[in-house]
């Protein structure tokens, strides 16, 4: 495995296609996104990561501070954009009622999400999926992004419902104002 992780070592998806650079997920960057278990651009620690590397598959702790007012729904993306494939793949999509001001660790689970959080389809499936990256293609890095919308998700007439949409689709088709947004990278290597 680790050969086919040095050979796709020049292949990755980039920050061009995530999220945070999509034209209309754009907005004022003051929203500060904070971890109790990593620092921005820090390593996440293996209970983070998937279960099958030895992992927990736990979402970690995250907290910010408080949105603009308006705010209707906050968007929380998770990326890995070190992927070997055209784009960034999307490891959690969540939504998160304004008022919570954090989320404790496991908030971002299929089976039993925190309260206020609605889990919406990733690449990969519902609810938080950690950090896999295939043995010997260098570190990935993994975008926290959470987005102040001005509109709820529902609200955006002639697109298919929010958790039936595929994640590519319904981050392209948003249309709400973003009041606000911030961002938290994590890393992690095999």
């Amino acid at each position: 495995m680790t050969l086919i992780g040095r050979l796709l070592n020049n292949r990755r998806a980039s920050e061009t296609h995530m999220a945070w650079n999509l034209p209309n997920l754009q907005g004022p960057e003051l929203l500060r996104l904070t971890s109790r278990h990593f620092g921005d651009g820090g390593s996440l620690p293996l209970e983070h990561c998937a279960k099958h590397i030895g992992g927990a598959d736990r979402s970690p702790h995250l907290a910010w501070t408080p949105p603009p007012p308006g705010t209707a729904q906050l968007l929380l993306v998770v990326e890995d954009i070190d992927v070997p494939v055209a784009k960034p793949a999307v490891h959690c999509l969540a939504l998160i009622e304004p008022a919570a001001g954090h989320l404790e660790p496991g908030a971002l689970a299929a089976r039993q999400p925190g309260h206020g959080v609605r889990l919406l389809r990733s690449t990969i499936g519902r609810g938080y999926h950690g950090p896999a990256p295939i043995k010997g293609h260098g570190p990935h890095h993994y975008v926290f992004q959470l987005f102040a919308l001005a509109t709820p998700v529902d609200a955006i007439p002639g697109t298919t419902p929010p958790d039936r949409a595929r994640p590519r689709a319904l981050l392209s088709a948003l249309t709400a104002p973003v009041l606000d947004r911030g961002r938290l990278t994590g890393t992690f290597e095999r």
